[in-house]
């Protein structure tokens, strides 16, 4: 794929093959040149984990103390009135019941995060094939299947993220805009490495935290020196 003028001059600014500490590649990150709209900030973070295995699957969430910048788009699922009109003025963007799982049913998912009580799940199962790929699917595990609705929302809405390992053994999440200055976006990532670095599955041998890099949505990878990030 061919790479972008702004691409390549950041790419000149650094060592692609040295490790820096977290202040230094935040510094870097903040240094580059910019495109035009306001870039996530993400981690890529490698482990060493074989998640063909569901023990050794990591998967959680962590709230970032400085938010994601982003404006998530957050949908609830309760037969609750009460928890209805609550969750829409807390933000979300809908919240309802099975007019919402009809419209979702005809190809609607234009939402980030999926809120559910309990006792909608049966229904909303049956929605597997369109939620589940997506990652849309509520979940008791990240604190999406909850009878806490304004909790889940509040929570969502004020930076809280979910990390999951890929099918090869990679976590990706976003944690901040390239127009949060350095000490947001340091806290932030020490707050979702010290989430991923504590869940660490029982079954798994070896070393677990690999490799870290950060990066904004078009820019090169910095590597991260891994005893900075480990506390």
């Amino acid at each position: 794929m061919k790479k972008s003028k702004i691409y390549k001059e950041n790419c000149s600014r650094y060592d692609k093959y040295k490790e820096y500490t977290l202040e230094e590649a935040v510094d870097l990150l903040i240094s580059f040149n910019k495109v035009k709209f306001d870039e996530s900030v993400d981690i890529s973070v490698n482990l060493g984990v074989d998640p063909k295995h569901a023990e050794q699957i990591v998967r959680g969430t962590v709230s970032l103390p400085n938010g994601t910048g982003k404006d998530v788009k957050v949908v609830v699922i309760t037969k609750d009135e009460s928890q209805i009109k609550e969750s829409k003025d807390l933000g979300a963007i809908e919240s309802g019941n099975d007019e919402i799982i009809e419209k979702i049913a005809k190809g609607w998912v234009d939402f980030d995060v999926l809120i559910s009580t309990p006792d909608m799940m049966p229904a909303l199962s049956k929605l597997g094939r369109i939620l589940g790929p997506r990652g849309l699917m509520p979940n008791p595990k990240i604190g999406t299947v909850t009878n806490d609705i304004s909790k889940a929302v509040t929570e969502v809405l004020a930076g809280k993220v979910e990390f999951r390992v890929d099918k090869n053994g990679i976590i990706n999440v976003s944690v901040g805009r390239a127009s949060f200055n350095k000490k947001q976006l340091v806290e932030n990532i020490k707050i979702c490495m010290d989430s991923i670095i504590k869940s660490k599955p029982a079954a798994v041998k070896g070393i677990y935290f690999q490799k870290c890099t950060v990066s904004t949505t078009m820019g090169p990878g910095i590597r991260v020196d891994k005893t900075d990030l480990i506390s």
